[in-house]
């Protein structure tokens, strides 16, 4: 049985950067699936917009190239690919002057009545430009979007700056913060598996709860964005955003409904309940790593410093945090968090652990018992684990196995995966916000990393190095072994 695609309205996408990596990579495969679909209303358009003067054939070209890179083997269809083409046009246009926009402004004209979404793939320091440029040129209707890639800001400071700059062109309801791993089909399964079902949500509690861990692991390194990630390094790369995003869907109430405000509601809750970790418990709460030369599945690989060209930094590149919700449902409850790059393997995933039962029936023969598990696979293969404590088949007495019931999402509903771009995409143009970071989401987010980053200087708390390759530090399997459990590391 598959899905309903219900197509939305007729739009107009304005994607600035519209010959950038983002684009190519994401967001072009992505509006092109959906057109496969069936979710396209006619007139929709793409329009490329940037500094690089390209002609619409030109864009094209480009457009067409991107398709054969990315996409799977057997997606390029030549008569889908030429009606998608035919949809697409460009504009160069200058961020920070007027070059370009009379003609932006002529082509969005002919198609006023549409939905009109403007997408920001483009470095954050221009978000404001852009924004001031579409006000002063008229071009914000009632039907307007406009759609901002993560970074959001690099401290607090920063970020209310810079929601303070689009807010003031753009309401609150028209602001899309866009984080892609909420887009993730699983990501929107724990919503399923908790709100949906009677099983879970009884036992979501720190009455049955030992612990939860959340790893988001890449094996690649810097991939061409040293002079980005060495500003911004792990935390601010991957927890405050993606990772507390992940956190917060994990530990949340149970929201009224699935209207979007309810469920940013219960996020920001939770947000605001995070313990906080500062210069007085930074060092015991956190572990800061940086990875050196090492090897991956392709062979040999540099270190972080090598990478730099040499350079000296005490970026992270990982990190672990222990971290503890101060409410009822939470109360004793360790959520272990951690990210890196040139990790053993690339892996996201969210692991419950549930508390170990109270009393042993069975003698030493019949085996170590284990305590149950639920893990909630994002990437690389998408799918949920149950782990259970049964018999091994056979005769000759009551022997224990821990087994998994498993489900991935690829092979129980042989349907293709859609890229997490994809239902972010159409949400825009649907005007669904409940994926996207509310403004105070973000600033709250802010509001508990920034101590982390204060006690690291206040602290001196010094990156520790770890092989490419490997886990991370020694250290951040201290962070979780001296209570008593340990990382997941099943990849």
């Amino acid at each position: 049985m598959s899905s309903q695609i219900i197509p939305v309205e007729p739009f107009d996408y304005v994607v600035f950067g519209g010959s950038g990596d983002l684009a190519e990579r994401k967001l072009l495969p992505a509006l092109y699936h959906r057109q496969i679909e069936g979710q396209f209303s006619e007139p929709t358009r793409i329009i490329g917009a940037s500094r690089s003067a390209l002609s619409n054939e030109e864009y094209r070209k480009f457009a067409d190239a991107a398709l054969k890179e990315h996409l799977k083997k057997g997606e390029y269809d030549d008569a889908e690919v030429k009606k998608f083409l035919a949809r697409l046009f460009y504009v160069p246009v200058d961020a920070r002057s007027d070059a370009g926009w009379d003609q932006l402004k002529k082509i969005l004209d002919e198609g006023k009545e549409r939905v009109r979404a403007f997408y920001l793939a483009v470095a954050p320091g221009i978000f404001g430009d852009i924004s001031q440029k579409i006000h002063d040129h008229k071009l914000i209707t009632k039907q307007t979007r406009i759609v901002v890639e993560k970074p959001i800001g690099r401290d607090l400071a920063s970020a209310l700056q810079l929601n303070d700059t689009i807010g003031k062109v753009f309401k609150e309801e028209q602001i899309f913060r866009i984080d892609h791993y909420l887009g993730k089909e699983t990501v929107q399964n724990l919503m399923a598996l908790r709100f949906a079902n009677a099983l879970y949500e009884p036992l979501w509690n720190a009455n049955h709860i030992d612990h939860v861990q959340i790893t988001v692991a890449e094996s690649v390194g810097l991939e061409g964005r040293a002079g980005y990630y060495d500003t911004a390094g792990a935390l601010r790369d991957m927890v405050q955003n993606h990772i507390l995003q992940l956190l917060c869907l994990t530990a949340m109430e149970i929201p009224s409904s699935m209207d979007s405000e309810a469920v940013r509601d219960e996020k920001l809750k939770v947000l605001r309940a995070l313990k906080p970790i500062n210069a007085s418990n930074v060092e015991q709460a956190t572990v800061r790593g940086q990875y050196r030369a090492g090897a991956s599945s392709g062979g040999p690989v540099k270190g972080y410093l090598d990478e730099l060209e040499g350079g000296v930094s005490n970026t992270e590149t990982f990190v672990a945090i222990k971290a503890e919700i101060g409410n009822w449902r939470w109360a004793g409850v360790p959520f272990y968090i951690r990210t890196g790059k040139r990790l053993a393997g690339r892996m996201s995933e969210i692991v419950i652990t549930f508390k170990p039962i109270p009393h042993n029936i069975f003698d030493q023969a019949a085996g170590r018992t284990v305590a149950n598990q639920l893990i909630i696979r994002l990437q690389p293969d998408e799918g949920v684990k149950q782990s259970l404590m049964i018999k091994d088949p056979g005769p000759g007495g009551m022997r224990l196995r821990n087994v998994s019931l498993d489900m991935s999402f690829a092979s129980a509903f042989n349907v293709r995966n859609p890229d997490a771009y994809e239902r972010l995409l159409m949400d825009v143009i649907r005007s669904n916000q409940t994926l996207f970071m509310r403004r105070d989401e973000v600033e709250a987010a802010w509001e508990w990393v920034d101590p982390i980053l204060k006690g690291w200087e206040e602290a001196g708390q010094q990156v520790q190095g770890y092989t490419a390759g490997t886990w991370g530090p020694s250290q951040a399997i201290a962070l979780i072994e001296r209570d008593g459990r340990t990382w997941h590391d099943d990849i």
